[in-house]
């Protein structure tokens, strides 16, 4: 068995290079920019009004002044202002030429179509928005690495943008193993258990940005179990295998795995749970065998799978490392890390009940791990240990 630094430092070595795809903006959200982008326009390609109220020129402050007509959004024909003139105009709207500040509406005088100021703060530019005030045509306007939040998406657009490169999600298939699983709906049979890690794992992938996903099964067989395995390694990226990593006399994977050219990278982890983890590549494939027991397959994941998946987007980790105060005492022999399913609050955390790994009535309600190392025989009240705060 190997250590979990150990194991997460093999799988970061096995990185794949992350794939380049072009999107339409909208289907780009969530995703990370794999490209600078460079401005081809001046963004507002005029200068334009901030406010609504009367465009001027700043010299003529102190006079009274005709107004001659008015700018709103969207105006196909410009106007010119002369000495001694103003122009209404709205938010958003063009500056009519010769005009080089706006005073807001609340602030002037209107009798008879002449405008006087009443405004004695008015300085030159005031609420005006120049040509390229946003950015300016040839300008880096989004740097590469970017992610694509609403906020960004909106400024891509607004600068004329519909396509853009982005760093892709891998295609993902799980395969599920074990003869005693049903699908939920129908009634169990003796020595049956309704299957749920496809509904977990499924749910995990899509809020990390993985929508191409394939679910496979295979009985506990190894020759059936192979030709599954091929059929996924044909048509996706990354493999999730759940079940069957184990050394029981039906836990096939590893076999399985060997046998269709899969190169193990390690297989055991010193850690509770997710001990037999396995870890395998194949060319440009990543290949995870995750332990059967729901909660122990759904650590692993968020231990091992998603700073993959991660790296492969280029995203930020979701999984966030910091420290809490201990709220409870909890013992452990030395020797294995302990991930414990616990809920964090305001710096302090807790332990959850049923720490199994079959159990997930406890994890559905955690937000975090106690992360236990090797060597620690447990943690105190009021002891500061690490916690992993989970992306959920």
């Amino acid at each position: 068995m190997i250590s979990v630094q150990e194991a997460k430092q093999i799988i970061q070595d096995a990185a794949l290079a992350p794939k380049i795809v072009k999107l339409p903006l909208l289907a780009a959200f969530g995703f990370t920019l794999a490209e600078d982008i460079i401005a081809t326009v001046d963004i507002p390609n005029f200068a334009q009004s901030s406010m609504d109220g009367y465009a001027i020129k700043f010299e003529d402050k102190d006079k009274p002044l005709a107004i001659i007509g008015e700018m709103a959004a969207g105006v196909k024909n410009q106007l010119t202002i002369d000495t001694d003139q103003a122009t209404r105009i709205f938010t958003g709207a063009p500056l009519p030429q010769g005009a080089d500040t706006v005073i807001m509406q609340e602030k002037v005088l209107v009798e008879d179509k002449i405008l006087t100021l009443q405004d004695d703060n008015l300085s030159l530019g005031n609420n005006v928005r120049p040509k390229g005030a946003e950015v300016k045509n040839g300008e880096l306007a989004m740097e590469k690495g970017t992610y694509l939040s609403a906020a960004a998406l909106g400024f891509l657009s607004g600068i004329g943008c519909t396509h853009v490169n982005i760093y892709a999600a891998p295609k993902v298939a799980i395969i599920l193993t074990g003869n005693e699983l049903q699908e939920p709906g129908k009634p169990l049979a003796f020595g049956q258990v309704y299957e749920a890690n496809s509904v977990l794992l499924t749910a995990a992938l899509n809020k990390a940005g993985v929508g191409d996903i394939t679910i496979l099964r295979s009985e506990d067989n190894p020759e059936t179990l192979a030709f599954v395995f091929k059929q996924a390694l044909e048509s996706s990226d990354v493999i999730l295998l759940n079940g069957g990593v184990s050394v029981g006399d039906y836990d096939y994977v590893v076999g399985a795995a060997k046998a269709c050219g899969i190169e193990q990278k390690f297989h055991k982890i010193k850690q509770k749970p997710g001990k037999p983890l396995f870890f395998g590549t194949k060319q440009d494939k990543l290949v995870f065998g995750l332990p059967g027991n729901p909660s122990s397959g759904l650590t692993c994941f968020y231990e091992y799978v998603l700073p993959a998946l991660e790296r492969l987007m280029q995203k930020e980790p979701s999984v966030i490392s910091t420290t809490a105060t201990a709220i409870h005492n909890y013992y452990k022999p030395a020797g294995l890390t302990h991930f414990l399913k616990a809920f964090y609050k305001e710096g302090k955390v807790t332990p959850l009940h049923a720490q199994e790994s079959f159990r997930l009535h406890s994890f559905a309600q955690a937000n975090c791990f106690i992360v236990l190392p090797e060597e620690s025989t447990g943690c105190a009240v009021g002891d500061s240990i690490e916690v992993h705060l989970l992306p959920l």
